[in-house]
């Protein structure tokens, strides 16, 4: 059964969502973070995908406090990403409590530094994160474009340990057009060892209930959640 993972992005602490990774299109939903992450765990969605938006833009994590806040409730797991340049950026982020460390720009910019970490802290804890725009790796808030493909980043750190990734489709994040499953298709064919993680474009429980049958393991949803196309009941369904 697949693995139903909420969104949380984060802008100056506050619960947002970008149109296809745009700066200009953010939408503030008004909403607590903490309190988002409580709605979410009290209906059993207990892993958590914060993103701090800030931090992608500057280097650097930004939004820790409220890392820390979501970190002390109750059995939550907080997968985060946004920011994580450094050993001491990776360092601060476990510290305040991330379970996962999802690593996007460094992955491609710094693939000895990714692989070093995927050494030390091992694949059950780095997740590769990889922000894809016309079939291309994006990174730094997805302002950059890279030549490498997603395939080409799980290559380099499968030797390494990587055992999963999150891949968003950008052109469909925040579209609320249903997912590329043909892409998240290929890769969990060609890559089996890998746990594949749907990013961007779900818009209903149909797209869901679609990719659980094509025998995804994760997706994370977003939009769709904030505005009421998909119901925390709908969610039901997926959780154990």
């Amino acid at each position: 059964m697949i693995e139903v993972i909420p969104a949380i992005d984060l802008i100056d602490g506050k619960c947002v969502r970008l149109s296809q990774g745009d700066y200009d299109r953010c939408t503030d939903y008004g909403a607590s973070p903490v309190d988002m992450a409580k709605l979410f765990l009290d209906n059993g969605l207990t892993r958590i995908h914060l993103v701090d938006l800030d931090g992608a833009k500057a280097s650097a994590p930004r939004n820790l406090r409220t890392l820390e806040q979501i970190a002390r409730l109750d059995g939550v797991e907080v997968e985060w990403g946004g920011g994580i340049k450094t050993d001491r950026s990776l360092k601060d982020v476990f510290n305040a409590g991330g379970t996962y460390a999802i690593i996007g720009s460094v992955a491609a910019r710094q693939p000895e530094l990714m692989a070093r970490w995927l050494d030390e802290h091992g694949g059950e804890r780095l997740v590769l994160g990889a922000d894809v725009r016309d079939g291309r790796v994006a990174v730094s808030g997805w302002m950059e474009e890279t030549s490498d493909t997603i395939d080409d980043l799980i290559r380099r750190f499968r030797p390494h340990g990587l055992t999963q990734a999150i891949c968003t489709d950008i052109s469909k994040d925040g579209m609320l057009e249903g997912p590329a499953y043909g892409l998240y298709e290929r890769l969990d064919r060609e890559f089996p060892d890998v746990i594949f993680t749907v990013s961007g474009g779900v818009s209903s429980i149909d797209d869901i209930i679609r990719l659980d049958a094509l025998g995804m393991k994760r997706v994370i949803t977003g939009k769709a959640l904030y505005e009421n196309r998909i119901s925390l009941a709908d969610l039901r369904r997926f959780v154990d």
